[in-house]
């Protein structure tokens, strides 16, 4: 069986459904199911067993000999949060245990990372591992993760083959319930059909015109294709970027949000909220030399394509992946 942790979460419920659609049949899900917000995202996935997150750990230790693999998807991902206690369980030590399970049991594994880890940038954006120790992440949330990769890099007791993966900006199906921290797609298509404009983050930056900051957006279909090209081939792990490679401005998302709704573009900006406007990445752009060079050779979606997916596809039937 294969195990996705995060599992009604956007991401997770993602994955669960493409692994689904490619014949993997034997899924385990794992996440807080509590939640009234996620529940859309496992609705036609209810043949799955499911598991409580903070159950996992023992359903593992009894169950280790049927798993094939796991996905470690789930975590708290709320950039706005500043307890880091809360990031320290749920980001670090809990994943500390999945590592020491996998390493333990002989299963090999697949986690989220994140490009937050790389703060403002000014050590670039590689994913070479020597690099990894000079990053500055900027919030809680950032530095949990950067924590857990920098714990497993140390680690001589090691899955047999593993991935960290470094998400640049996904966005698509299934991030209905996240909110202020869903996609800047979702909240400009939501924008768009309530008030008929976009609303963009002004720059306070002098290097950046008004939506001309830059950010690597990446659509969910191909995060996930990745996840499962590594688990299908396992030739090479370690952690690695996964976005496109191709840096975007937040102007030429809101106009493909209005191309693919076949209305005229009409863009307003306003002040970045006070108390992410010190923490905010004015410019991201996966290197992502490393995924190539492991075998990963598929095209991504360009920023047009994948959003004209999402909005057509998704948003406007209210459809879930």
């Amino acid at each position: 069986m294969i195990v996705v942790t995060g599992a009604a979460g956007f991401i997770g419920s993602c994955l669960l459904a493409e692994l689904d659609a490619r014949g993997y049949h034997d899924l385990v899900m794992v996440d807080d199911f509590d939640r009234p917000s996620k529940k859309g995202n496992t609705a036609d996935k209810q043949q799955f067993p499911k598991v409580d997150r903070n159950s996992f750990h023992e359903w593992l230790d009894e169950n280790h000999k049927l798993v094939y693999f796991i996905f470690h998807i789930g975590a708290r991902t709320d950039t706005t949060e500043f307890d880091a206690s809360i990031f320290d369980e749920l980001n670090l030590e809990y994943s500390k245990e999945v590592w020491k399970a996998c390493a333990r049991y002989g299963i090999p594994l697949v986690y989220a990372s994140s490009a937050a880890t790389y703060g403002g940038g000014e050590h670039g954006y590689d994913d070479d591992h020597e690099l990894i120790p000079r990053l500055q992440p900027l919030n809680p949330y950032a530095d949990s993760k950067q924590a857990f990769d920098l714990w497993a890099l140390s680690q001589e007791e090691a899955p047999y083959f593993w991935a960290g993966l470094k998400f640049f900006n996904v966005y698509g199906p299934n991030e209905y319930h996240k909110g202020r921290m869903a996609s800047v797609v979702f909240h400009a298509y939501n924008q768009i059909k309530e008030k008929g404009e976009v609303r963009l983050f002004r720059s306070h930056n002098p290097d950046y015109a008004d939506g001309g900051q830059l950010r690597d957006f990446i659509y969910v279909k191909d995060v996930v294709d990745v996840c499962i090209h590594l688990m299908e081939t396992r030739k090479a792990g370690g952690i690695f970027n996964l976005g496109t490679g191709e840096a975007r401005t937040f102007l030429d998302l809101a106009t493909a949000v209005f191309e693919a709704l076949g209305e005229e573009p009409n863009i307003t900006f306003i002040d970045t909220p006070e108390d992410i406007r010190d923490k905010y990445q004015y410019y991201t752009q996966a290197e992502m030399g490393k995924l190539r060079r492991a075998g990963y050779q598929k095209k991504f979606h360009s920023l047009e394509e994948g959003v004209k997916d999402y909005v057509v596809n998704y948003l406007i039937p209210g459809r879930y992946r």
